[in-house]
C-alpha cells in the first residue's frame, strides 16, 4: 500500500538495510561454528538463529508455533539443550515419566569513516570495534578531573567478589522441605556496591545464571541452560522518560548509552558491549531534569538501567500510525446461545472512552457466521448500516473507506451498534462459522494502516477457507508414548498471521467453547503476529458464572491496558555471547530482530544463549534490550533495559549464581518446543535429565568426603528437583486421561507467552494457611493491613483437618475448607453456622464486619491485584466433587500413579549414582 512502512521498523536504515523486509525473510544466515547450543539437534549448525517462516511457504505445514530450535538428545543442557531418554522406575499401571544524523550525533557532525547511515532504532548493525581493553571500570566511580577518569579504568571492578554460600552441598533426601516460607528471591549478582545499586529489576530482565561462564566449555560442564527472560513492556510505577534531539549510541554496535559504560573523559565514552571508544555529544552534559550543564553521570541514562526515550524524527519511516482497533464477533448459534456477545458488547460500551488512543483513533466492527456482516458507521448517518457478503471464497470489502471510522466522530453510531448487536442475532440458527474469510477481510481492511484485530470465536471454523475438523480422540488421552495433534492441522492460520505481521496487524483471540475448538491451529494466527490467546472453556452466562466473571475482568483489562503499535525488539549482548533461540509470540525478522505488530504489558519473552568466544577480556557481561514502538498517542518511543553481570571461570561460581526459577521458566519453554517437534514423553524425559545431569556435574566438584551418601546438590539448586516434578505434573506435560487436548495446548501456549512470575505460578502454585491469619508480620498496602501467612509445601502432610488453605495458581484462587475447621472461622468468613452450610459453588466471600473476614478478604484482594489478569476465587469444601481442582496441584504427593517428591528424589539419586 502506498505510504505503508516496510516492516515493523520506523527509523533510518543500517548498513545496506533499508528497513526490515515485509513478509518472509530471505533465509537464515550461514552456519556458525563452536560448541553445540542449547536446544540443538546433533549435527545442526551451532548458533543458527531461530527464524520466522521458511522461504518456501509450502513447507509451513511442518511448523507449529514460532519456530524454535529443538532440544536435542543426550549431551547436556549447558551446550546441547534438553537431553534424551532415561528409564523411569515403573509402578503398576504407571505411565512413563518422561541519511539522517546518527542517533547521538550532532547535526553536521561527520560520520566515522566507513560508517553507514544511522540505524533504525532497535535495528543496528552488528559489527563491533576492534579495541578490547583488559578491564571495565565502574561507571559511578569517576571523579571530576581527566586524570581521575583515567585512573578509574584500572580500578573500577577490583571489588568483584563471588560469594560461595549457595554452593554448599545439601543432601536433598535428608532435607526434603526446601521450599522457603516466604516468596523465592532471585539471586543477587555479585557486583561491586556501586553496580549493585544499578541492577535491572529482575521482574523485567534476568538471566538463568547470574554469574556468566567465561567459556562455552565451562557452561557445558555445568549442564545448566544459559538464557534471558524479559518482560519488556511491563507496567511500571516509575519510568524515566527522556525527550532529546540526541540519543547517544555506540557508533559500532549501536548500543544505547547506559549506566555500565565507561567515561574515558568528559568527551569520550567506552561501549560496554563492543568496547569501542565513542565521542560524547556536548548536549549530553546537559541534565534535562535539573536543566543545567555538568557531569555526564548526572544524566538519567547513566542513573537508571531501565529508561524510555521519545524518539526524534529519524526513527520514523512514516508518521506514526493512529491507534486502530477492529472487533470481529462470531454470531453463529453456539456463540449466541453462550451469551458471550451481550457480555462483550456491554463491557466494550462501558470502556469505549478508555481505549488507548488520541483524536485519530479508528475503530471498526465485523460479525460473521456463514456469511460476513460489515458495518458502515461514517459520521452523518442516522443509524448503523449493515452490509452482508455471502461470497466467502473471494472476499471483497463493501465501501472499504467507510468501515473504519474515527472513534470520536462516530461515537453515537458505535454505541448504538453495540447496544443492538446482541438482539440482532438473538434468534440466529446458523451453526456454521466462517472464521477464515473473516480474517481475510480483516487483513484487507487493516493493511493500509495496521493495528489490532480482536476476534471472538465460539466453535470450530466450519465454512470457507480455514475450515477445521475435530481431531480429539478420547482414547488417545491415555497414550503413554505420545499425545497426537498438538500441532496445527493446517498452515492457513500461520500464513494469515505472517501476512498480518508484514502489515503491522496483530490478531488477538478470545475463545469460548463447550467442545473442541482446535487451539493448536487457531492460536497460530496470534503467535506470529505478536498477539495473545484467551480461552474460556464451557463459557455460559448462566451455567459458568466464574468464567463469565473472568472474561469480564480480562476483557476490561485488555481494552484499557497500555499498547504499543508497529514495534520491534532487539537484544544485544557483550561480544562473544550469541542468542540462538527465541520463545514468545512474535515473528523473527532477522537473526536477532523480533517483529511485534503490537506489544502489550502482559507479554513475556525468553531467549537461549551460547558463548561463541571466550569472555576472558572482561570481568563483566552486559545485555541490552531495546523496544521501539509507537504509543497509542502517536509518539515513537524506545524503551531500553540494560543488565550487567559478572563473568567467572569457576564452576562453583556458576552454580552459586544459578537462578532456579529462571532456569525452570526457560526449560518449560524448551520442553514445549520438544513436545511439538518430538513427543511429550521425550520432553518429560529431557526435563528429568536436566536434574540428573546438573546434579551429577556438581558432584564432580566435590571431594569424596563432601559427596558422601545421598542426593547431593548445591543449595542454589535445591528447588530444581521439586520444580521439575511440578512441571511433569502440570497440565502441559502430564500424561493423564483427564486433560483435554485444547486444555493441554492452551497451557503450553501460556508457558511460552507469560512472563516468568506467572509461568512459575502455573507450574508450582503457592499455598497459604488462612485459618489463623494475624497482623503479625503484616504489611500496609493501599491503607489496608495485609497479613503475610507462610508459604506451605504442596503436600497433604501440611494440611490439617481443622485448617483452611488458599492456593494461588495464577489464573485461579482456590479456598479449600477442611471439614473440622473452627466453627468460629466458618461463621466469621461465610456467615453460616457450620461446614455443611457453606454453599457451593461460591466465588465471592461476603463482606462481614469482623477481623477474621477483613484479613482474609484483604489478603485475597492483595493477591488478585498483583497480576494483570483476573483470577476467580473458588471456594471448595473438603467433601465437594470439585476438590480435585485443589488436590491435583499438591505436586509433592503421589498422583495418578506418578511418583511423589520423595520417590522422585530417590530416582534421581539412583541415576546420579550410576
Amino acid at each position: 500500500m502506498s505510504g505503508h512502512p516496510t516492516g515493523a521498523m520506523a527509523g533510518p536504515p543500517t548498513g545496506a538495510m533499508s528497513g526490515p523486509p515485509t513478509g518472509a525473510p530471505t533465509g537464515p544466515p550461514g552456519p556458525q561454528t563452536g560448541a553445540p547450543t542449547m536446544g540443538q539437534f546433533p549435527g545442526q549448525p551451532v548458533g543458527s538463529p531461530t527464524m520466522g517462516p521458511p522461504t518456501n511457504m509450502a513447507n509451513l505445514t511442518s511448523m507449529s508455533g514460532p519456530p524454535t530450535q529443538d532440544m536435542q538428545g543426550r549431551g547436556g543442557v549447558g551446550g546441547g539443550g534438553l537431553t534424551g531418554k532415561r528409564a523411569y522406575p515403573q509402578y503398576p499401571n504407571q505411565t512413563p515419566m518422561s541519511g539522517p544524523p546518527l542517533p547521538g550525533q550532532m547535526a553536521g557532525q561527520p560520520q566515522p569513516a566507513g560508517s553507514q547511515p544511522g540505524p533504525t532504532a532497535g535495528v543496528p548493525n552488528d559489527t563491533y570495534g576492534q579495541q578490547r581493553p583488559q578491564q571495565i571500570p565502574n561507571a559511578q566511580s569517576y571523579a571530576q578531573s581527566p586524570n581521575q577518569y583515567e585512573n578509574s579504568l584500572s580500578g573500577g571492578m577490583g571489588k568483584l567478589n563471588i560469594q560461595q554460600g549457595d554452593t554448599r552441598p545439601l543432601n536433598l533426601l535428608q532435607n526434603r522441605h526446601v521450599l522457603p516460607s516466604t516468596p523465592v528471591e532471585p539471586p543477587k549478582p555479585n557486583l561491586s556496591p556501586e553496580y549493585r545499586k544499578l541492577v535491572c529489576n529482575p521482574d523485567i530482565f534476568r538471566t538463568t545464571l547470574t554469574s556468566i561462564p567465561q567459556t562455552q566449555q565451562l557452561l557445558n560442564k555445568s549442564k545448566l541452560p544459559l538464557g534471558i527472560l524479559i518482560h519488556p513492556f511491563k507496567d511500571l510505577t516509575h519510568l524515566p522518560v527522556i525527550q532529546s534531539s540526541v540519543i547517544v549510541r555506540c557508533r559500532s554496535c549501536r548500543t544505547y548509552i547506559n549506566p555500565f559504560v565507561q567515561f574515558v573523559d568528559h568527551r569520550r565514552w567506552k561501549c560496554n558491549l563492543c568496547y569501542r571508544i565513542n565521542d560524547l555529544p556536548d548536549e549530553f552534559n546537559f541534565d534535562p531534569v535539573t536543566r543545567t550543564y555538568g557531569e555526564p553521570q548526572r544524566r538519567p541514562e547513566i542513573k537508571s538501567s531501565t529508561i524510555e526515550f521519545i524518539a526524534p524524527s529519524e526513527y520514523m519511516l512514516r508518521p506514526p500510525q493512529p491507534a486502530t482497533y477492529l472487533f470481529m464477533f462470531d454470531v453463529c448459534f453456539n456463540a449466541v446461545e453462550s451469551g458471550y456477545l451481550s457480555v462483550a458488547c456491554q463491557v466494550l460500551l462501558e470502556e469505549l472512552d478508555k481505549l488507548p488512543g488520541d483524536a485519530r483513533t479508528m475503530i471498526g466492527f465485523v460479525t460473521f457466521d456463514s456469511t460476513l456482516h460489515f458495518y458502515n458507521l461514517q459520521e452523518g448517518l442516522s443509524r448503523p448500516s449493515m452490509m452482508v457478503v455471502s461470497d466467502i471464497d473471494d472476499i471483497f470489502l463493501p465501501c472499504p473507506n467507510d468501515l473504519l471510522v474515527n472513534l470520536q466522530e462516530s461515537k453515537e453510531l458505535i454505541q448504538e451498534l453495540l447496544t443492538q448487536l446482541p438482539s440482532m442475532f438473538s434468534g440466529n440458527k446458523e451453526t456454521q462459522s466462517a472464521l477464515g474469510p473473516a480474517l481475510q477481510s480483516a487483513l484487507k481492511l487493516m493493511s493500509p494502516i495496521g493495528g489490532r484485530v480482536t476476534v471472538f470465536q465460539s466453535s470450530l471454523p466450519s465454512h470457507g477457507p480455514g475450515t477445521l475438523k475435530s481431531r480429539e480422540d478420547m482414547s488417545q488421552r491415555t497414550n503413554s508414548k505420545d499425545i497426537p495433534n498438538l500441532g496445527p492441522a493446517t498452515d492457513f492460520y500461520k500464513k494469515m498471521s505472517l501476512d498480518c505481521s508484514a502489515q503491522q496487524i496483530s490478531v488477538d483471540l478470545f475463545l469460548f467453547a463447550n467442545n473442541y475448538i482446535d487451539i493448536a491451529s487457531l492460536s497460530c494466527v496470534s503467535k506470529f503476529s505478536g498477539g495473545c490467546v484467551n480461552y474460556y472453556p464451557a463459557f455460559h452466562t448462566v451455567r459458568t458464572p466464574a468464567e463469565v466473571e473472568r472474561f469480564e475482568n480480562d476483557f476490561r483489562r485488555y481494552l484499557t491496558r497500555k499498547i504499543g503499535f508497529e514495534a520491534v525488539m532487539r537484544i544485544r549482548c557483550t561480544k562473544g555471547l550469541s542468542i540462538h533461540t527465541f520463545h514468545g509470540n512474535f515473528f523473527v525478522r532477522s537473526t536477532d530482530l523480533l517483529s511485534l505488530p503490537n506489544i502489550n504489558p502482559d507479554a513475556g519473552f525468553a531467549m537461549q544463549m551460547s558463548i561463541e568466544d571466550s569472555l576472558n577480556d572482561s570481568p563483566l557481561a552486559c545485555f541490552q534490550a531495546a523496544l521501539l514502538y509507537t504509543s497509542s498517542k502517536g509518539e515513537r518511543r524506545i524503551r531500553v533495559h540494560t543488565l550487567c553481570l559478572p563473568v567467572t571461570n569457576q564452576l562453583s561460581e556458576v552454580y552459586a549464581g544459578a537462578d532456579t526459577q529462571g532456569i525452570v521458566s526457560l526449560l518449560s519453554r524448551m520442553a514445549v518446543d520438544r513436545t511439538l517437534t518430538a513427543t511429550i514423553v521425550d520432553a518429560r524425559d529431557a526435563l528429568v535429565n536436566v536434574c540428573i545431569d546438573s546434579l551429577s556435574a556438581f558432584k564432580t566438584t566435590l571431594s569424596s568426603g563432601q559427596a558422601g551418601v545421598g542426593l547431593i546438590g548445591p543449595n542454589s539448586l535445591r528447588l530444581l528437583p521439586l520444580y521439575t516434578l511440578a512441571m511433569l505434573k502440570c497440565t502441559a506435560f502430564k500424561l493423564s486421561s483427564s486433560v483435554r487436548l485444547d486444555e493441554r495446548v492452551f497451557a503450553m501456549d501460556m508457558l511460552k507467552y507469560h512472563p516468568m512470575i506467572y509461568t512459575m505460578l502455573m507450574i508450582h502454585p503457592t499455598l497459604y494457611p488462612v485459618h489463623e491469619l494475624s497482623d503479625e508480620g503484616a504489611i500496609s498496602h493501599d491503607d489496608q493491613t495485609i497479613p503475610q501467612p507462610p508459604i506451605l509445601s504442596l503436600s497433604s502432610e501440611h494440611l490439617f483437618k481443622n485448617g483452611a488453605y488458599l492456593m494461588d495458581r495464577g489464573d485461579a484462587l482456590y479456598l479449600y475448607i477442611n471439614r473440622e475447621v473452627s466453627p468460629n472461622f466458618i461463621q466469621s468468613v461465610f456467615d453460616v453456622p457450620d461446614f455443611q452450610s457453606i454453599g457451593e459453588p461460591m466465588h465471592e466471600l461476603p463482606e462481614l464486619d469482623n477481623a477474621v473476614s477483613d484479613r482474609l478478604r484483604n489478603f485475597i484482594q492483595y493477591l488478585e491485584e498483583k497480576r494483570p489478569f483476573h483470577a476467580p476465587l473458588h471456594v471448595i469444601r473438603e467433601d465437594s466433587r470439585m476438590r480435585i481442582l485443589f488436590l491435583r496441584h499438591l505436586v509433592e504427593d503421589r498422583s495418578e500413579s506418578v511418583m511423589s517428591y520423595y520417590e522422585f528424589l530417590q530416582h534421581l539419586q539412583k541415576e546420579v549414582g550410576k
